[in-house]
């Protein structure tokens, strides 16, 4: 199947720049399915402080482009290359989480040089199984977004979290709710699609591999496996679900700044 790319003005993204200057180094983040570059809000202002940033919108997903699927995720991944490219960004730091985390490890299986640092949070090298996906994606076609909603939001966060932090669970509600159906499937096509677990031991970038000890989306068992295969890897577990990000922002601000400041 012929890959259709998307243009420079197909993706939705944002470079914000650094309290450090104009110079300084990139972090780019990638999202989660169901999720958009909003989800990264909580990083930010840790971020700025030494970093600029660039976040962007996956295919299919917030403000970008819902080009036909099914999707692969060799297409996510050259996406983000071409973003980088059009932007003159030879190098970055890279951190994604879930699928954002897969597209990582591709990018540092098959884009080495581009990756400076590699931060993969709440993913895995296999993510599932393929009845799982294809029954989500049956349910998307046929009831839309609404008809996996519940059952996504108790995945990402735990249910102590949901019950106190009312304003962050009804944002990412929002923009699940708003993901274009068609971009979801095809993003889920892709990940069914996807494994990993044999090419790992190609990534030779500085690694941090960071899961949530509750996450039934991503297992710990599945960040131990990348930890264990890619050389030298570091490894974070947070007391949170899938989108550890948001859950446990101050935890992960900590170990992200730490690991991309080269004091992990």
């Amino acid at each position: 199947m012929a890959r259709a790319q998307l243009s420079f003005g197909e993706v939705h993204y944002l470079l914000e720049p650094s309290q450090a200057g104009p110079t300084a180094p990139v972090v780019m983040l990638s999202n989660s399915l169901g999720a958009d570059l909003h989800m990264w809000d909580g990083q930010m202002d840790a971020l700025r402080q030494g970093f600029r940033v660039l976040r962007y919108d996956t295919r299919g997903h917030g403000a970008s482009a819902v080009p036909d699927g099914p999707y692969t995720l060799e297409a996510l991944a050259t996406d983000a290359i071409e973003l980088l490219d059009r932007l003159a960004l030879p190098r970055v730091h890279f951190c994604g989480l879930s699928m954002g985390g897969l597209i990582g490890q591709w990018l540092g299986i098959h884009q080495a040089s581009r990756v400076e640092r590699l931060v993969i949070c709440n993913s895995a090298a296999k993510i599932g199984t393929a009845a799982t996906w294809n029954s989500r994606i049956d349910a998307v076609r046929e009831g839309g977004m609404a008809a996996i909603a519940d059952a996504v939001l108790a995945r990402w966060f735990t249910a102590s979290y949901r019950s106190t932090a009312s304003a962050q669970i009804a944002g990412m509600a929002t923009t699940l709710a708003a993901t274009d159906p068609r971009g979801y499937v095809g993003c889920c096509a892709a990940i069914r699609d996807v494994d990993l677990r044999e090419s790992l031991g190609a990534i030779r970038a500085p690694t941090l591999v960071v899961s949530g000890t509750v996450d039934e989306a991503t297992p710990v068992q599945d960040a131990h496996f990348l930890a264990e295969r890619i050389a030298a890897a570091a490894y974070v577990e947070l007391q949170a679900a899938h989108i550890s990000n948001v859950e446990q922002a101050a935890q992960f601000n900590s170990a992200l700044l730490g690991f991309l400041e080269g004091r992990v």
